[in-house]
């Protein structure tokens, strides 16, 4: 019998084993075997399938070890890392390193392994330290090989052991479990005191040692109010020492015993839902069902605080009480706070979470506590939808249209939403997609009747629509010639909320404190020496850093073309408006929210939680303030920089300004009276303005998707975009262009490229775009796929593009 295995490498098609007569009886498909390729490197693999067939190329090795009595994951996890892997043109073994959490994937090849205790502040390390610090808080743990490939380098080893030397990371070669479940001391009473009239005798013949006798009366209260009393506990109740327990535990009075305990604290398991939907949550809870009773997917287009979240909670709850498993994707780690409080208040215990910040033992925990079925609501970022559900019967996926749904890099690059769909098809479960600002390929879909469509149009407790006021700073010019960054209208705006004791949102898409500098005499820019783009100057470190590969430099003082040390920060950051805002509002407390801003593991939580008791009255903040946070003393939101917006060379563009716009808007005036939102644009004719001021998405659709339409974009075609990148600028060029010419044979009108993006150098590698527009013909989409991967392995078989990297992302973003 042969077993076809996937182990964590990106190989083309999976290799085959020999299962040896003695694991026959012991392996299943899900379980995790130990299997060696090549001379000497052991993987632990999954086996996919068994067969009969004898591969005729090659002598397939034996299985060495069965590592799993029962299998890690279901036959639909398998189908699902299929189906990924097809579709969006990876492999299985990348599928599978990024599904399973670290600790089950064991090998012996030399692997460096991210600390966690280290943090994502990579700002002390120096260039080659930074890019390989990167991946490895991506990965979580690289091969030898793929760190030569990313410093394309001789010099890997002293940057492996500088990160060493610094904590970053830590080398392992050997194949070995790593989990270790956590464990904790428990102090119990000697059965034969359980009785009261045997305790009570103990208790009044005490004659000696009374700090142990006031030890035993502390357990005694501890049990009756906790139940369950831990060592650590009981020390530090009492203020006894371990000596003082220890002679209790010799006296035989107490036991200490040692269990197996969960990393990550639960609430009792109860359901309570203390709220009644209105009439027009109702209606839309009502039309959802209805849905759910002849198709699977339903997209429940709700306006911003029209109370989506309740309509989610009361379908969750119908699933919880029919004993399904509950899967609530988000966007991003940064909304599942605010959300896990409150669903945590309704569900208690019944809810986890998942995401990218838990460590490696607390993943496995979690991951196990799905498979069992103990976990009924997983709430989750992206990665959550490649748990191992038992049972799943509801996916709701909030704020659909999100784009950091999509995974960009590394591989898999797979879109979560629509992912979803397919996963939930395999449990015959039902899929629910929430937005205000719905994406135009889903509101596609439920036009065309592919999805069920429910609406919720009015506001929870009848609260109007934000007043949009268009502010024009075309003639404002400030007295550095600068972008203006706060208008005496908006100013006024500000004052007045804070006069009325409301909060008050701006939004800029940009953080540090200035985009870049540049000098008056001859308007020289300082620029990243890895990657074509200019420095933001962050005041915060003093420094320039590179936003694309994490570089930093020393602040520049005069210019390295004509000497001069004039130079003029120009446009503005979050940092700037901070400080700005410091100046004009000074009593006011103002705090920031981005990326610079809340590293650690709770930071974003703890600054939610300030916002929403009060104790901020400003929050500035880039992306992270507008999807999905609900703040209701909010009146007055702001939008500092539309045009910025409004000007990417992309087709989407349109699509993410109205969303962006409309979803910070719908923080304001959510709860008592009517909110008010600011946007400072300086081409005030732009059409998307006019939907935003309206709340129009409709309006927006219907222009929008005659303009996909016109011009074969999604969704009346699938996109892939080839992207190429190589350290020399000619061979990248040389091999985009081959694998253009070599593609025209079958797709030639299909084709658009190469062409150089507008950021043409990243990282010291130069990049090269090809995009392909297909029509929605699965076989025509197949044909494509198989070329486009038949073409990268014979260019990679020609010596002078053998180190090119050669990337496919479908449905890229």
């Amino acid at each position: 019998m042969y077993a076809e295995v996937i182990i964590p490498l990106a190989l083309p098609k999976n290799y085959t084993w020999l299962v040896p007569e003695k694991f026959q009886h012991l392996v299943k498909p899900g379980s995790r075997v130990e299997v060696g390729l090549g001379k000497n490197k052991k993987y632990s693999g999954i086996i996919k399938r068994f067969h009969y067939d004898k591969p005729e190329a090659f002598e397939p090795k034996d299985i060495l070890n069965v590592l799993d009595a029962e299998p890690v994951i279901f036959e639909e996890q398998l189908q699902l890392w299929n189906w990924i892997a097809q579709y969006y043109m990876c492999s299985e073994g990348e599928v599978m390193a990024a599904a399973l959490p670290a600790h089950f994937k064991l090998s012996s090849e030399t692997t460096v392994v991210f600390n966690e205790e280290y943090g994502d502040d990579f700002s002390s390390l120096d260039h080659d330290e930074f890019v390989v610090a990167e991946a490895l808080l991506i990965k979580k743990e690289l091969r030898l090989t793929e760190i030569q490939q990313i410093l394309d380098s001789s010099h890997t080893y002293p940057v492996i052991k500088r990160l060493i030397e610094k904590k970053l990371c830590i080398v392992w070669e050997t194949l070995k479990e790593t989990y270790t479940p956590k464990k904790e001391i428990y102090i119990v009473l000697n059965p034969q005191f359980n009785n009261e009239e045997t305790l009570s005798d103990l208790l009044n013949n005490w004659s000696r040692a009374p700090r142990q006798m006031e030890l035993l009366l502390s357990y005694l209260h501890l049990i009756k109010t906790d139940g369950e009393v831990t060592k650590t506990q009981l020390l530090k109740k009492s203020s006894a020492s371990d000596a003082q327990l220890k002679g209790l535990i010799d006296k035989n009075i107490l036991f200490a015993e040692t269990k197996n305990i969960d990393r990550i604290r639960y609430l009792p398991r109860n359901i309570n839902i203390d709220f009644e939907l209105t009439e027009a949550q109702q209606a839309a809870y009502d039309t959802v069902s209805k849905i759910f009773s002849e198709k699977s997917v339903c997209l429940l287009h709700g306006i911003t605080s029209s109370g989506k979240t309740q309509v989610y909670i009361k379908q969750i709850e119908k699933y919880i009480n029919e004993g399904k498993q509950v899967l609530y994707l988000l966007p991003e780690i940064a909304l599942t706070s605010q959300i896990i409080r409150r669903l945590q208040k309704n569900f208690g215990g019944y809810i986890g979470i998942y995401h990218s910040k838990f460590n490696q033992n607390e993943r496995i925990e979690i991951w196990n506590k799905v498979k069992s079925g103990e976990l009924k609501i997983l709430l989750g970022a992206r990665s959550s939808l490649l748990l191992p559900f038992a049972d799943l019967g509801l996916v709701i996926i909030d704020e659909e249209q999100d784009s950091s749904f999509k995974q960009q890099d590394p591989a898999p690059r797979y879109n979560a939403r629509d992912a979803a769909v397919y996963y939930a098809s395999l449990h015959n479960a039902k899929v629910l997609m929430g937005s205000a600002t719905p994406s135009v390929e889903s509101y596609y879909n439920a036009q065309a009747g592919k999805y069920g469509l429910a609406e919720l149009n009015e506001r929870f407790g009848g609260v109007k629509l934000p007043l949009i006021e268009i502010v024009d700073t075309k003639k404002i010019i400030t007295r550095d010639k600068n972008k203006v960054m706060i208008t005496a209208q908006l100013e006024a705006a500000i004052q007045q909320s804070l006069n009325n004791k409301k909060q008050v949102i701006l939004f800029q898409n940009r953080r540090g404190y200035s985009p870049y500098q540049i000098c008056q005499v001859c308007g020289w820019i300082p620029r990243c020496r890895y990657c074509d783009v200019s420095l933001n100057y962050h005041k915060n470190t003093n420094k320039l850093h590179c936003h694309y590969c994490g570089t930093t430099y020393p602040r520049v003082n005069s210019c390295m073309a004509c000497g001069s040390d004039k130079f003029m920060q120009k446009n503005f950051g979050t940092e700037k408006i901070e400080e700005q805002l410091g100046e004009i509002f000074t009593d006011a407390k103002i705090a920031r929210m981005d990326v610079d801003s809340v590293r650690g593991k709770q930071a974003h939580d703890n600054l939610i939680q300030q916002f929403e008791q009060h104790k901020i009255d400003i929050l500035v903040g880039t992306q992270m303030v507008v999807k999905g946070l609900d703040f209701e003393n909010v009146h007055l939101v702001g939008i500092l920089d539309a045009d910025n917006l409004l000007s990417f060379a992309d087709f989407r563009v349109n699509e993410r300004a109205f969303q962006l716009m409309e979803q910070v808007s719908g923080r304001a005036g959510r709860r008592d009276g009517r909110g008010e939102v600011m946007i400072q644009v300086t081409n005030t004719n732009h059409p998307v303005l006019l939907y935003v001021q309206q709340h129009d998405y409709k309006l927006f659709f219907r222009n929008e998707i005659e303009e996909r339409k016109r011009f074969f974009y999604p969704p009346f075609s699938r996109v892939i975009l080839l992207s190429f990148r190589h350290k020399i600028k000619e061979v990248v060029e040389d091999a985009s262009r081959q694998f253009a010419l070599a593609l025209k044979k079958g797709f030639e009108q299909y084709l658009v490229g190469p062409a150089e993006p507008v950021v043409n150098r990243v990282r010291n590698q130069f990049l090269m775009e090809l995009l392909i527009k297909l029509p929605k013909d699965a076989s025509l989409i197949t044909a494509c796929k198989t070329a486009i991967q038949e073409q990268i392995a014979i260019l990679h078989n020609e010596k002078k593009f053998r180190s090119v990297v050669m990337i496919a992302d479908v449905d890229a973003m």
